[in-house]
């Protein structure tokens, strides 16, 4: 796997991301859909970098796993800072693949759900996992977006 293309990829995933929460504004972005257990976009896009440096960064880097999964799902504030944090994981998941290796396993296996058949899940895994995430979360925000826009609409919001 070519790093620079796998990055390209990521870049698209968080540029359509950071788009839709710049362009909903702070209040559109912090709302939730009316429906039950559905994430604003503040949330979801904080939750995608939760999944960086997570995955890249304590399974494939090694640094400390300091995650708060649940918080992530709690998170509401200025889009402003979001979208600053957005640059800066950018920034560090390129210097991380900088010496990626690509087929060796991951220095800190994950539970079986999400290992590979094989039993070991390898850096590779784990980027086209991160990838699958950004890509699943990017069409969900899309979808958040386009109901509360609608519903904005709707009520003259």
């Amino acid at each position: 796997m070519k790093v620079n293309e796998y990055l390209y990829f990521v870049d698209r995933a968080l540029d359509g991301m950071s788009s839709i929460v710049e362009n909903l504004g702070d209040d559109l972005a912090n709302t939730r859909p009316a429906l039950e257990g559905a994430n604003s976009p503040y949330v979801i896009l904080n939750h995608c970098l939760g999944v960086i440096e997570h995955w890249v960064g304590a399974r494939v880097v090694g640094r400390p796993d300091l995650r708060d999964r649940p918080a992530e799902f709690r998170a509401a504030g200025p889009i402003g800072p979001l979208l600053d944090r957005v640059v800066t994981a950018r920034v560090q998941l390129s210097a991380d693949l900088a010496g990626f290796a690509g087929d060796v396993p991951v220095r800190s296996q994950p539970d079986s759900r999400f290992r590979p058949p094989s039993g070991t899940l390898s850096e590779t895994g784990v980027l086209l996992h991160v990838l699958q995430e950004l890509a699943q979360h990017h069409g969900q925000m899309e979808m958040t977006r386009d109901l509360l826009t609608t519903r904005a609409e709707i009520t003259g919001s």
